[in-house]
């Protein structure tokens, strides 16, 4: 059995140096708010209105003592507040400030700039081909890594 064709591993290639960008410019763009990835996301999360801690860390394959890190970080940052929730007292609703708000917002701008800057002059059609290509592809990848251990 043969490995794979030169197209194929520079396909791979190219989809690997693309997810490393990508990351490096979300890291990149979360500094510049003053934030980390997980906060970033978190304030997402929590902007959401659905914002449930347990089903965050699940969703993220993180565990709740992280996330609980990050609220408190948020919290001390002044970006959101927490109270009890009033059905259940045991529960913990976040909410953003006004200040969370503003910095969602401002984090949110910098990356509409970014993505405008980096596929304005991508032609549509490229796009559509980009997705049309990208959808099955993450259903193969998905399902590879359900099947694989750990």
């Amino acid at each position: 059995m043969s490995g794979p064709d030169p197209t194929t591993l520079a396909a791979v290639e190219r989809l690997q140096r693309l997810t490393e960008l990508f990351a490096l410019r979300r890291r990149q763009l979360a500094a510049e708010a003053g934030l980390t990835e997980a906060q970033w996301q978190a304030l997402e999360g929590i902007a959401s209105e659905h914002f449930l801690p347990s089903m965050f860390a699940r969703t993220r394959a993180c565990s709740a003592a992280a996330v609980s890190r990050t609220l408190r970080q948020l919290q001390e940052m002044g970006l959101v507040r927490a109270s009890a929730d009033a059905q259940d007292g045991r529960q913990r609703r976040y909410r953003l400030t006004a200040a969370g708000r503003r910095r969602l917002d401002r984090i949110r701008e910098a990356r509409r700039r970014a993505l405008a800057v980096a596929w304005q002059d991508v032609p549509r059609a490229d796009l559509a081909r980009f997705v049309h290509f990208a959808d099955p592809m993450i259903e193969r990848l998905g399902a590879l890594a359900m099947r694989a251990p750990g």
